[in-house]
């Protein structure tokens, strides 16, 4: 099970929309140009076609305007927490779920949490301080990861200290994904009687995340936060921007895990 659990990452890639894209392009290029070799030039329409559709499809999956319009229609929408909230739900703990780990930062000459998975860090820090509660980490070394990787758990527990932050009450570093994460964390908190969370991910990561954590028994409050928007004009949505087509792989990434799982 595990050696088809490690394919994961490798399977997910080849199926979202910058591989698949860029492989189907190269599938047309060749169906094209064997046609033409055969002599047969007017039967290259069809493989052209499917190349310009290709591209059309890239460059929409890549404008801010459809990556908004795919988060509002794919994903069940969650509303952003307050601290207010969550003291009204009786939460007990914050727990952040881990995005990924940069393993060589230089400038820090070690670990170091990549953009997304510092403004979890970040959001969760804010809430923990705002509400008094206690906060907790959680991510281990992903599927993707090298072996001798440092646990994600471990490399934020030492950037909230290079923050002068709140330190973790609970760091899960064990686990390879979201699945693993939601039981694993949800083991360790039922060590010291926690049930009821407040779960800090990001917006299009919400609805899953969600899931898990209460198939693995706890009580999840969601705090989400990195929700996709554009503050460009409304031409400029329109326009191919590397950003949107990261958000619109996150976003069919967990529509096609809401189906799976």
């Amino acid at each position: 099970m595990d050696t088809l659990l490690a394919l994961k990452p490798l399977l997910t890639t080849l199926i979202l929309p910058t591989a698949s894209g860029l492989l189907l392009m190269a599938l047309m290029l060749l169906w094209a140009w064997r046609r033409h070799a055969h002599k047969r030039p007017s039967s290259v329409h069809l493989p052209v076609a499917g190349g310009l559709l290709t591209c059309a499809g890239l460059w929409l999956l890549s404008c801010p305007a459809v990556a908004l319009w795919l988060s509002l229609h794919l994903l069940p929408q969650v509303k952003p927490a307050t601290p207010e909230a969550l003291l009204r739900h009786k939460v007990q703990a914050i727990v952040v779920l881990g995005g990924g780990v940069e393993q060589h930062a230089p400038e820090y000459d070690g670990p170091n949490l990549p953009p997304e998975s510092m403004a979890r860090l970040l959001y969760g820090m804010h809430l923990a301080q705002t509400t008094h509660l206690p906060l907790g980490y959680t991510g281990g070394i992903g599927w993707a990861g090298a072996a001798d990787q440092t646990p994600e758990a471990q490399v934020a527990a030492h950037v909230l200290a290079r923050l002068h932050g709140p330190a973790l009450r609970w760091q899960e570093s064990l686990s390879r994904d979201t699945r693993e994460n939601a039981q694993l964390t949800a083991a360790l908190l039922r060590q010291d009687g926690v049930q009821r969370i407040a779960l800090v991910t990001h917006a299009w990561h919400m609805p899953r995340s969600v899931r898990q954590f209460e198939a693995a028994g706890l009580d999840v409050t969601p705090a989400p936060m990195g929700y996709v928007h554009s503050d460009l004009q409304p031409l400029l949505q329109w326009l191919p921007h590397a950003f949107a087509l990261r958000d619109s792989t996150s976003i069919l990434r967990e529509w096609l895990g809401l189906r799976l799982t």
